[in-house]
Parts: structure tokens; C-alpha cells; sequence
């Protein structure tokens, strides 16, 4: 089971530091704790586990430290700000590992442009020196890079001509799509290993600005001033997050609201969410004094450490079925008092983190299918991850009932901006804006009639029909399985965000395994060896 709990307190690689309502994240990668043995982290290089700090250290700056205003990123050391993701690391791991690794770090600096976008932390990426791949994936997650203006500091995505890859990261589409670099001068860049320096690299706008070192750290420490001056982020008081525990079972993980059954032999894994039981806060000050360990953060963040689990540790299941339970009315009515807090701060926070954990959801590469029966509780958030799965099995009984939430009308967009009930009816957008106005209860039949539901199935026939169902789907290719649920599952126009995931990380999959990149003389493989690579020059 993989332990993806930290905590500053125990961080081997990032130093977090807060100085009213800055914070400052350094990057200093200690070399003598890499994720797994085989290679040494050099030179502020990172892997999975540099990366779970990175993720830990955005969560706890949302959760326990509202009142910064603005983040400078940087590096702890002189020589590095960062080389990138070890390339060791990437020869010895595996295809899935590698894969899975790009999309977590992709999910991290996306949560990080989200804590800017919708909780008003603007990010300053402060490069002090050489900033490779990664590194410089992770600057333009910032809203700003500032560069050292030397002979030795240079931004580069050098993947391409050093290592027959892509940047795993998104930066191929951040440096165009985001900070709107011109065709031409991007496909320079990004085929020159050696990358960009001072001048250059601010006309080229890969950097926003350039300052010699006497004067770099004062400019940054004003210019951190000036955004948090510009910040209206509302303050209050930040709340602990204690570390996500579940006890491993002889079947699966089980969490207080959370419990995933693995079927190895069928490769099929049920996920169970329980809604909120008992008195829930009303208000944000309330759940200030609740702390971490209320429903509305305990379950989503058990939610989100489960899919993690599936995601590394079980690469042959193939299948998630999605399960709910708990009171209807008691989830609507704990997103009601969110929606009327919102301007609260961790209102706010707590609503942002149900929209990342759905979108977790959205993008697991295994088939999700979620089942609807008389006990479900298929309301608010519930039925955003029923409407995240590839189907919807429903019971046909008096008891079944769905019900569209407040938040489900464009508070948990999709990844590329959609709500979920638009992407559902992009044929007829009113049927989606007249759900997601009237809030509706759905009995079995309308559920049917609404569109809501894949299937309604006749209760002699429930059992035995998803039973098929699942044996049906877990028997065809894996393979092709992912690429057509990726192709099904976001309609629409694309935004940034959804390349990232769709285009980069379909084309990452499938260079991961090509030859040329990780064949015995591919660039990947032979990366520091005396020969260089041997090319298929054939190109399709």
C-alpha cells in the first residue's frame, strides 16, 4: 500500500516557510531519499515521492494557511533550481509507473494554477539557476517566472532532443496555450537542448522577467508584496489536516467513509462513499472549529487517497464500480449551506476539493461504471461521480431516486470547463441548464425519461445483467479500452487543461513504449551512455 500522507514536518525535499502573507516553497531535494532505490536524485532532480511533498505542501498552504496571499516557488540551492524529473528514475521504472507518475505531477501543478485561479494565491516562479524539463514544467505553473540574468541560468524542455520523449508535465501546451508562445519560436525551443538564457528568454516570453543576481531576490520579495497587496483572497482561521489512514483489508482498503473491494480475480474494484451522518457546520466559522475530520473534507480526501491507491498499486483492475450510500437529503442540504457560505474561505476550499477529487475521478484510465439502486444515495456531488462514469446502472424501484445538487450547476467543472450535465446533454444544452436550475428529485422512471441513467434494469434482472455487464467489459483490450473511454468522456471544446490530460498524456502513453524512446537503443535508454541513440526513422 502506498503512503502518499506528508507532512512539513518530515519533508525530505521541500522547505516550506511563511512570512505573513507570503509563503515561500524551496525546492531542495535531498539526494539520499529518492522514492525507491536504484538512483540518486542530483542536481534538485525529481521523482514520485518529491512530488507528493509538492502536492502535501498546496493542499496544507489552501487548508491551514489562509492568510497567505502570495507563493514564491524557488530553489534551496545555489547551483539548481531544478534538472527535472530523474531521468534514472524514468529508465528503471516501469511503463504503468511511468505513465502514472506524469499524470500525478500533472494533477499537482494544476492544482496548484486552481489554488491561483479560485482561491487568489497568485505564484511567483523565482529561477535562480539552470531550470530543466520538469523544473521549468513546474514554473509555468506559476503566474510568473522571474529569472537570474547570468551565463548559467537558462529555462529548457529538452526531452525531445535529449531523451526521444515529451515533456510529461503539460509544457508543450502551457508554453503555447497559456503564456501564448508563437508557434515557430516554441518548436526552437523546444528541439534546444541547451534552452534559453536572459534576453532571449524574456523576448521569446518563456520568462516574464530578468534580473541580474545582486538585484533578483529584493525584486522578487517586492513583487510578492505587491501581488498579496492585489489579493482580495478572504482570511480566517486555517485548520489542521491530519494524515488520511486506511486499514488495509483481506479484500481491499477500508476508511470511516470510504471502502474499496478488490476483486483481483475479476480485476473489478467497488468503491462504497457513505454520505454525512449526524449534525453537519452550517456556516464557515463553523466548520473552522470542526477542523479536518468533518464529512465535507474527511470523506473527499479519503475519496481522493483511494483513487491514488487504485491508480499505483493495482494496475490489473481494470474495472471501477462506483457505489453510494447515506441520506439524500442531509448531502443536499450540507452543499446547500456551502453554496450560501461560498464567500467563506474554507466554503470555498471545500467545495474546490470536491472538484479536484471528481475530476481524479473523471481521469482514471480504468472503465467506471456506477450503480443506482434503492439504497443509493445518487444526490449533489454523489451524482457528479455517477455522471463521471462511463455508465449509469439504475434500479428500477419505487425507492430509487436521484437528485441534481446546488453545486452541480458549474461549481465542479470537468476538466475542460464543462459541468457535468452539460457534457452529458451537449445535443440539448437546455435539458442540462433545466436540471441543474430546478434541482429535481427523479424517481426510477424519470430517471429513465431525464436521460439520466444508461440503463434501467428490471429488479429480477439487476443481478445478472451486471454481472455480464462487468464481465463483458473486463474482457476486451485494456488498450483500446482507454484510449476510447478518454475519446468519450470530455465532448466539447477543449481547453487548456484537457489537451494536457487528453492530447500530451495520450501521446506520452504511447512514446513511453516506442522504441525509440525505451527500446535497448532508444534516447531514454542510452541517456549518459558513450553511444548514442538508434532511430526507427520511419515516421507515422
Amino acid at each position: 500500500m502506498t503512503d502518499f500522507n506528508r507532512h512539513p514536518d518530515s519533508y525530505h525535499h521541500w522547505e516550506l516557510q511563511i512570512d505573513g502573507d507570503i509563503a515561500h516553497l524551496r525546492m531542495n531535494v535531498n539526494s539520499d531519499f529518492p522514492f525507491k532505490e536504484g538512483y540518486e536524485l542530483k542536481l534538485n532532480s525529481y521523482d514520485l515521492g518529491v512530488d507528493m511533498e509538492l502536492a502535501d505542501a498546496v493542499s496544507r498552504l489552501r487548508f491551514e494557511h489562509p492568510s497567505v496571499k502570495t507563493l514564491v516557488v524557488g530553489s534551496g540551492q545555489e547551483r539548481a533550481f531544478c534538472a527535472g524529473a530523474n531521468i534514472l528514475m524514468l529508465k528503471s521504472s516501469t511503463h504503468p509507473f511511468k505513465v502514472n507518475f506524469c499524470k500525478f505531477t500533472n494533477e499537482t501543478r494544476l492544482s496548484l494554477e486552481d489554488y491561483s485561479r479560485n482561491s487568489g494565491v497568485k505564484s511567483i516562479c523565482a529561477i535562480n539557476a539552470a531550470c530543466a524539463g520538469g523544473g521549468y514544467e513546474l514554473a509555468l505553473a506559476c503566474d510568473e517566472i522571474h529569472l537570474v540574468n547570468d551565463n548559467n541560468s537558462a529555462v529548457s524542455l529538452p526531452e525531445v532532443p535529449l531523451l526521444g520523449v515529451l515533456p510529461g508535465t503539460g509544457g508543450l501546451t502551457r508554453i503555447v496555450d497559456k503564456r501564448k508562445v508563437r508557434r515557430d519560436l516554441a518548436d526552437v525551443f523546444c528541439t534546444m537542448a541547451e534552452g534559453l538564457r536572459g534576453k532571449k528568454a524574456l523576448k521569446w516570453n518563456f520568462v516574464d522577467a530578468i534580473w541580474p543576481k545582486s538585484k533578483f531576490h529584493a525584486a522578487i520579495e517586492t513583487r510578492a508584496k505587491e501581488l498579496a497587496a492585489e489579493s482580495k483572497r478572504p482570511t480566517g482561521n486555517g485548520i489542521t489536516l491530519d494524515a488520511i489512514n486506511a486499514e488495509r483489508t483481506d479484500t481491499g482498503y477500508s476508511y470511516e467513509h470510504v471502502q474499496v473491494v478488490i476483486e483481483d480475480e475479476k480485476r473489478v474494484a467497488t468503491i462504497t462513499i457513505k454520505g454525512p451522518e449526524g449534525d453537519q457546520p452550517k456556516h464557515g466559522e463553523a466548520y473552522e472549529a470542526a477542523g479536518c475530520n468533518t464529512w465535507a473534507i474527511k470523506a473527499w480526501r479519503e475519496l481522493d487517497d483511494a483513487l491514488l491507491q487504485l491508480r499505483f498499486d493495482h494496475e490489473e483492475c481494470g474495472m471501477v464500480v462506483l457505489q453510494t450510500r447515506g441520506n439524500r437529503d442531509a448531502l443536499i442540504q450540507v452543499e446547500k449551506d456551502l453554496v450560501a457560505n461560498k464567500d467563506h474561505w474554507l466554503c470555498n476550499e471545500i467545495i474546490l476539493l470536491m472538484a479536484r477529487v471528481c475530476r481524479r475521478f473523471d481521469l482514471m484510465a480504468r472503465s467506471t461504471y456506477a450503480l443506482v439502486d434503492e439504497e443509493a444515495c445518487a444526490a449533489g456531488a454523489f451524482l457528479e461521480l455517477s455522471m463521471s462514469s462511463d455508465r449509469i446502472y439504475a434500479y428500477d424501484g419505487d425507492k430509487t431516486e436521484m437528485i441534481v445538487g446546488p453545486l452541480s450547476d458549474g461549481a465542479l467543472p470537468m476538466s475542460h470547463g464543462l459541468t457535468r450535465l452539460h457534457n452529458r446533454f451537449l445535443a440539448t444544452p437546455e435539458q442540462a441548464e433545466k436540471l441543474a436550475k430546478e434541482t429535481p428529485t427523479m424517481i426510477a422512471p424519470e430517471i429513465e425519461e431525464q436521460g439520466m441513467c444508461t440503463y434501467l434494469l428490471d429488479p429480477v434482472d439487476w443481478e445478472d445483467d451486471l454481472r455480464i455487464a462487468l464481465e463483458e467489459r473486463v474482457s476486451m483490450s485494456p488498450d483500446a479500452l482507454t484510449g476510447m473511454e478518454a475519446s468519450l468522456r470530455f465532448g466539447g471544446a477543449e481547453n487548456c487543461d484537457s489537451k494536457i490530460f487528453g492530447r500530451l498524456s495520450a501521446w506520452q502513453n504511447w512514446i513511453f513504449i516506442r522504441p525509440n524512446a525505451t527500446g535497448e537503443t532508444g534516447a531514454l535508454s542510452r541517456y549518459g551512455a558513450p553511444e548514442g541513440a538508434q532511430f526507427d526513422w520511419r515516421r507515422t
